[in-house]
């Protein structure tokens, strides 16, 4: 039996997926809510296909517990958020996982840290509590780092398809976690040490970001000085070697926002291009509520309530608004905009999460004047004919309508 101990926006997929492909698995999460949710046949968010394999994983009689298990492997799939102020991982999570699981795990046991966690976390938290409990790691306990590697809209493909990162002290160990993920994952698994997954993991975050950044700052640098940065990037494209992304109003998600900064963290000095990254996309909001201004004062528009953020999420057709860009533009209002008084509207987000939030497209459009699409979900690109008429700014490049203002 698997004990899967976290069941947010990765354990959850995780504990179905190998539920519906045979695996005997528990899961387990302290939020009782969550779980009597889970147990009363309902999921958690929304998520393309979740339902479904939560049926089979149902049907294949996987259970859902606020109890730890007495079992011979653990997969721990909690948050690992970050100090804001040194950059550095915040373990606290994992610990508290991991130390639950040292109460009731039996000799001989598995844990496999499934959570993305910078290089040398694994040495500086986990095995002390292990030991601490008077477990030898290798020898009562073994130890497994699986990062994740899937992301909210795309999760249950991803899930099959990825490939898979086992990082592990002992490689019989690791080939016998590998076999455990090869029930499900259809892609290459690579066994390696712990410390290689754990950064491997980051690297591969850390990539995108610097990339993203790029983009945006040819964004800011084209506004600057009155160019098209759409058409530069796409003239550029053409290079066979070159592939620079689209620009947007910033990073948001709890991987390519988060992981980063447990390198600027950890390696003060050294991560200084990552460090730059980490900058320029944080400034995003910021330079979008400029825009904003600027745009209102061109149109000799003072009324902020008329102003209308369209997306709350931080990527489209996904209900997750974990450091979404939108939620770091409303935070600073007051700043820039003199004021929150902006309607909202995302047609993910169902509950009231943040003041003048609305919840009808159509509500939404006939109270506001200017419409800042922020997120483009498949809704809006679907009825962009219902914008004509509003002043527009698109930051997502989904909006062909004539006089569109963008980045």
């Amino acid at each position: 039996m698997i004990n899967v101990i976290g069941l947010g926006y990765i354990g959850l997929p995780t504990a179905l997926m190998m539920a519906s492909h045979g695996v005997e698995v528990v899961g387990t999460d302290y939020n009782k809510e969550l779980v009597a949710t889970l147990n009363a046949g309902k999921t958690t968010f929304e998520e393309k296909g979740l339902d479904e394999l939560f049926q089979n994983a149902v049907n294949a009689g996987i259970k859902f517990t606020t109890e730890y298990q007495v079992t011979d492997t653990y997969i721990v799939s909690v948050p690992t958020p970050y100090d804001k102020d040194s950059k550095k991982i915040d373990a606290c999570y994992v610990n508290a996982a991991v130390k639950d699981v040292m109460k009731v795990c039996p000799k001989g046991a598995t844990v496999v840290i499934e959570s993305t966690v910078s290089p040398g976390t694994i040495d500086k938290f986990v095995r002390p509590v292990i030991e601490e409990n008077g477990f030898v790691i290798g020898k009562d306990i073994n130890l497994v780092h699986a990062p994740e590697r899937i992301i909210p809209g795309n999760m249950v493909y991803e899930l099959l398809h990825n490939n898979r990162t086992i990082g592990a002290d002992d490689k019989a160990i690791g080939e016998k976690i590998k076999n455990l993920y090869a029930s499900f994952c259809q892609g290459e698994i690579v066994v390696t040490d712990i410390k290689t997954a754990e950064m491997t993991k980051v690297v591969e975050n850390t990539f995108r970001d610097i990339n993203i950044a790029f983009a945006n700052e040819l964004a800011k640098i084209c506004r600057s000085d009155n160019m098209d940065v759409y058409e530069i990037i796409r003239i550029a494209n053409k290079h066979p070697r070159v592939n620079i992304l689209t620009p947007g109003p910033g990073v948001g998600g709890h991987c390519i926002s988060v992981d980063p900064w447990f390198l600027v963290g950890d390696y003060p000095g050294l991560a200084n291009i990552i460090l730059a990254a980490r900058k320029i996309n944080d400034s995003m909001p910021d330079f979008v509520l400029e825009r904003i201004a600027n745009i209102m004062k061109e149109n000799n528009m003072t009324d902020v309530s008329r102003v209308g953020f369209y997306g709350l999420t931080y990527k489209e057709n996904v209900d997750d608004m974990r450091e979404s860009p939108t939620l770091q533009m409303l935070a600073s209002m007051e700043r820039h905009l003199c004021g929150n008084s902006v309607k909202v509207y995302d047609p993910y987000i169902k509950k009231d999460v943040v003041p003048n939030q609305m919840h009808d497209l159509d509500e939404f459009l006939n109270a506001v004047d200017f419409v800042v699409l922020l997120v483009g979900h498949n809704e809006i690109k679907e009825n962009m004919d219902k914008l004509k008429g509003k002043i527009v700014l698109d930051t997502r490049k989904i909006c062909d309508l004539e006089g569109t203002y963008r980045l």
